[in-house]
């Protein structure tokens, strides 16, 4: 296979594995028949507004509500209010929208339904603080997280317990309404309480959980917010708690099943694809140096598969930022595993994000080929010091290797593909 065609795959199966989580492929079979009273819609997440417009197209009666995306990501609905704010670090709008919703699902009845719409991105989208707290302490907070190093449902743990909307404060809002949460998994093991930080589950972690967390990575915390962790007033709603009692939760696209998308493309191109896993975490270089292990062990030794074949997988690295470049995941994975390959030539690579933003850069990920320490050392570029600096996106920016789709209107994090050519 030529370097045209192994190109073209790996874009073929990443492009595959987003239309398969489209919210108008995967939501419509889990819409619950209406209610006696009224439909409320509300939501938060990359994925929300999509999900919300296909509520629109397959529910025709009644229904009004509100759904907050990150900007760029809206779609227009007629009946359902649509707001835009920020993502990854919150901002006033998103604070304002989660007030709303919250004034909006209160005082129902046994006889109301509230359709939540959940996906990747929520737990920015909806800053409602705790009493006390400011947005510009959670914007500080998140800062500080994401460059931390801690793990997605490490950061959702502290999240939720410093909120007045999430860790199941959202559906408590609702009763006795039932509640029925519909999910886009962007979390590694798809678990509820970790996507957009459950603001409709029950969360069995305390603030204790919460504390350990910020002593573990050093993470300066505000004043108010310790104050919050250290009383107990940050609880979440535990599990058991009777006014959750009427809810349901539903998980409509997960990153398996994107990656089984995937999958499809390669086998139709004739290659043997292996899945490694949907929930791979921890540094995101570490995990490329991992991942290039085991290709050059296919392609040197055909172990533990033959080549040629394809490798699969998804999850969410960390980056623990030290250096000021523009990186993001998905591109410090890339640029870790290309040095690791050292340029070998049976080896390609693509690493991105499922929603289309790596890190702060409105770029999905990048494509890695056996030419790429080459080209970019001839323009004076260093591998190595691009990675020390954080600069994944500088640097296959500048070699014409970035991969850009533009808002995805889902998210199921991230997708690695490997492909391993013959000899």
């Amino acid at each position: 296979m030529d370097e045209t065609a192994a190109r073209a795959l790996l874009r073929a199966m990443f492009d595959r594995a987003i239309a398969a989580a489209q919210p108008a492929l995967c939501l419509p079979p889990y819409l619950p028949p209406p209610p006696k009273r009224r439909l409320i819609v509300v939501g938060a997440g990359k994925a929300s507004a999509a999900m919300a417009r296909t509520v629109e197209d397959h529910c025709p009666g009644p229904l009004s509500g509100l759904v907050v995306t990150r900007y760029g990501y809206g779609v227009p609905c007629s009946r359902i209010d649509i707001v835009e704010a920020a993502h990854p670090v919150p901002d006033a709008a998103g604070l304002e929208a989660a007030a709303r919703m919250l004034d909006l699902v209160s005082h129902l009845t046994a006889d109301d339904l509230v359709l939540c719409l959940i996906s990747g991105g929520g737990s920015a989208l909806l800053p409602l603080p705790q009493p006390g707290l400011t947005l510009e302490d959670k914007q500080a907070l998140n800062r500080a997280l994401l460059s931390s190093g801690a793990s997605i449902s490490e950061m959702n743990c502290v999240r939720r317990h410093l909120s007045a909307i999430k860790g199941g404060r959202l559906a408590a809002a609702c009763h006795p309404a039932k509640v029925v949460s519909l999910l886009i998994s962007d979390i590694p093991g798809d678990d509820p309480l970790d996507i957009a930080s459950g603001p409709t589950v029950a969360d069995p972690t305390s603030c204790t959980d919460a504390l350990g967390i910020l002593n573990r990575y050093a993470i300066h915390v505000p004043t108010a917010a310790l104050d919050i962790l250290t009383s107990g007033r940050g609880e979440t709603v535990k599990p058991g708690d009777p006014r959750l009692s009427g809810t349901e939760v539903h998980l409509v696209a997960t990153p398996q099943m994107a990656l089984e998308a995937a999958a499809q493309v390669a086998a139709q191109a004739g290659l043997p694809v292996h899945i490694l896993s949907d929930r791979i975490e921890g540094e995101a270089r570490d995990v490329g140096k991992t991942l290039a292990a085991i290709a050059l062990q296919i392609a040197n030794r055909n172990q533990p598969f033959t080549a040629p074949c394809v490798l699969l997988s998804g999850g969410e690295t960390t980056v623990t930022v030290r250096g000021d470049g523009q990186g993001g995941r998905n591109v410090e994975f890339l640029l870790s595993h290309g040095i690791a390959l050292g340029g070998h030539k049976n080896i390609y690579a693509l690493a991105g994000d499922t929603d289309g933003v790596d890190g702060g850069a409105e770029i999905a990920g990048a494509i890695l080929t056996p030419g790429t320490l080459a080209r970019a050392r001839a323009l004076g570029l260093s591998p190595e010091k691009s990675l020390d600096g954080n600069d994944g996106h500088g640097f296959f920016g500048a070699l014409g290797d970035s991969v850009a789709t533009g808002p995805t209107l889902t998210n199921v994090n991230d997708f690695r593909a490997i492909l391993v050519t013959g000899a």
